[in-house]
């Protein structure tokens, strides 16, 4: 009696199942997985187990699920790095569920540890499960196809026919067949063995590195980036240098000395606007005439910068963001003497360029008792005022400018230390000039009017407008490696989807009538309809060529050789 060892198959069946299953293996580099159990004691083997899982396919999606998910807070929540003015509105309107907001870091979170944390498990998850597929791979590059398993007819493709020709010139035949249609192919015995698809497999490999340079991409241009906003009158310019900014945030790494060096200044913005039809009012042209330079002593160049179409110098982008009107003043005090003259900025607030703002004198006047007092107007700019519209603007061209004007006096508050906005302002220690009514004094200027104020504290003349145009400077490091790995992606993505992995073996040995039956079949790592049709392509071109043999008049029940194009779908019976 023999005996069987542990392991061995016991009948012919589960033999000829194991002889197909070693035949279809290392058609992908997926990692095997192992039976489940109780990892091993002792630290080794639990930090092996630990490994194992966070380098499993399952896991490195869960991460990139949990990635996606705790991004949602950052794009629903206020965020500090970008507003935090909205975070201290957010703060004092819900005074209760911010303190737990802000405890789970979710006014930061791209720079909480939950989020890094789950940046850096997916970045290590990817990597261990991308080396050792990547070595398998080549090993498998390396190596040769393997043989045919003892019956191609237990395959999911399978077809066969008797030829007059001789095995080698079979073997030679389809050889020659499948080297010219890209298979790697040589001859294992008795049948020559083949594969093709390898292209499945660095697709797949090349997603992954891909999502790896993405966040690599991503976390570089986080840490780095710097983003500023500065609003230049006409005739004016900027240095790039971090006081010139209006309002700028930047990565925790970015260092002031990471700027690159330029300037440029604004010579002239140009808009027009469709002035009928229902796109009344929209912009036609919108751009700024520059003159930059780059360093301290570059020579001077002219460009023009457009919506989407920013200046490039170096690493850095400017972007025309915004356009206004900014009404040029001249205050005077009792005595005639001139206290301030300059260009307001006012922020536009409807799409036809309605703006307000304010102006603020900070040398003033004295009342009648000596006490010195500040100034401070309230401007309203309408740059197409019409008739019976004293709300708002009717046009956003410059054509009928209007400034209506609201003057104060008293203490701005600027002496306090408090930051306050150039734009808001802050009436708490002001008192509004009454006309003779006892009315709030209110007056709508034109080009080259002027209102006098009450009590001989002076007057304030609008002398005419200047245009601006708001400018973002970007500078994000890693946006190109963000690019390459997204489209790299979308390559190997699609790769992975769309070429299948398969092997096709031909086996031609003389029979025992001393005519060569010719077998052929096909294997692919998932079903589908390709592997049987190619299949059926490549029997029918090799039957041309080792045609079928003749029938033997002398045999009463010959029957006609089968046609080897005729191949069975996968699953099939053969």
């Amino acid at each position: 009696m023999s005996k069987t060892t542990a392991g061995e198959p016991t009948d012919a069946a589960a033999r000829e199942d194991l002889d197909v299953g070693v035949a279809g293996s290392q058609l992908s580099t997926a990692p095997t997985e192992s039976p489940a159990g109780v990892p091993a004691m002792g630290v080794i083997g639990w930090a092996r187990w630990f490994w194992r899982q966070l380098t499993s396919m399952r896991v490195a999606l869960l991460l990139l699920l949990l990635l996606a998910l705790g991004a949602i807070p950052g794009s629903l929540i206020p965020q500090t790095g970008t507003d935090a003015t909205k975070v201290a509105e957010f703060e004092k309107a819900h005074p209760t569920l911010a303190p737990v907001y802000d405890r789970l870091g979710l006014f930061d979170v791209y720079s909480s540890v939950w989020f890094s944390a789950i940046y850096i498990l997916l970045f290590v998850s990817l990597i261990g499960c991308i080396v050792p597929r990547t070595w398998q791979f080549v090993g498998q590059l390396r190596g040769r196809p393997p043989g045919a398993p003892k019956r191609l007819t237990r395959l999911p493709a399978y077809t066969t026919w008797r030829t007059g020709a001789e095995p080698e010139q079979v073997h030679e035949a389809a050889l020659a067949l499948l080297k010219k249609r890209r298979f790697r192919a040589h001859l294992a015995g008795d049948a020559v063995a083949a594969e093709k698809g390898y292209l499945r497999e660095v697709g797949n490999l090349a997603f992954h590195i891909a999502l790896i340079v993405m966040l690599t991409a991503f976390a570089w241009g986080q840490l780095f980036k710097m983003e500023g906003n500065k609003l230049v009158l006409e005739g004016d310019g900027f240095s790039n240098t971090l006081t010139q900014y209006d309002d700028f945030k930047s990565g925790t790494l970015f260092d002031a000395d990471d700027l690159a060096p330029f300037s440029f200044s604004l010579k002239d913005f140009t808009g027009t606007y469709e002035v009928s039809g229902p796109n009344k009012g929209t912009p036609r042209t919108y751009q700024a005439a520059l003159t930059y330079s780059e360093g301290a002593y570059g020579k001077e160049k002219k460009t023009t910068v457009k919506v989407n179409h920013p200046l490039e110098i170096g690493d850095s982008k400017v972007y025309l963001t915004a356009h206004g009107y900014a009404p040029v003043v001249t205050v005077k005090d009792g005595r005639g003497k001139v206290v301030f003259h300059d260009a307001v900025p006012l922020l536009p607030l409807d799409s036809n360029v309605t703006s307000s703002g304010v102006i603020k004198v900070y040398d003033g006047y004295r009342d009648a008792e000596g006490t010195k007092e500040q100034l401070a107007f309230q401007a309203f700019f309408l740059p197409s005022f019409a008739e019976g519209n004293e709300v708002s603007s009717a046009f956003p061209a410059l054509l009928n400018p209007v400034l209506n004007l609201e003057p104060y006096h008293g203490d701005l508050g600027v002496d306090s230390g408090i930051p306050q906005s150039v734009y808001q302002l802050d009436k708490r220690n002001m008192k509004a000039f009454k006309d003779s009514k006892d009315l709030q004094l209110r007056d709508n200027l034109r080009p080259g009017e002027t209102m006098t104020l009450p009590d001989g504290a002076g007057s304030i003349t609008y002398e005419g407008t200047k245009e601006w145009a708001n400018f973002q400077v970007t500078q994000q490091p890693g946006s190109g490696w963000a690019l390459g790995g997204a489209l790299a992606a979308i390559f190997g993505l699609a790769a992975s989807l769309f070429i299948q992995r398969r092997r096709v073996w031909v086996r031609a040995v003389r029979g025992a009538d001393g005519v060569t039956v010719v077998e052929m079949a096909g294997l692919g790592r998932s079903e589908s309809a390709k592997v049987p049709e190619e299949l059926g392509e490549l029997a029918g071109i090799l039957y041309d060529r080792a045609p079928g043999a003749p029938e033997d008049p002398d045999t009463p029940e010959s029957t006609d050789t089968p046609d080897p194009r005729a191949v069975p779908a996968e699953g099939s019976e053969k």
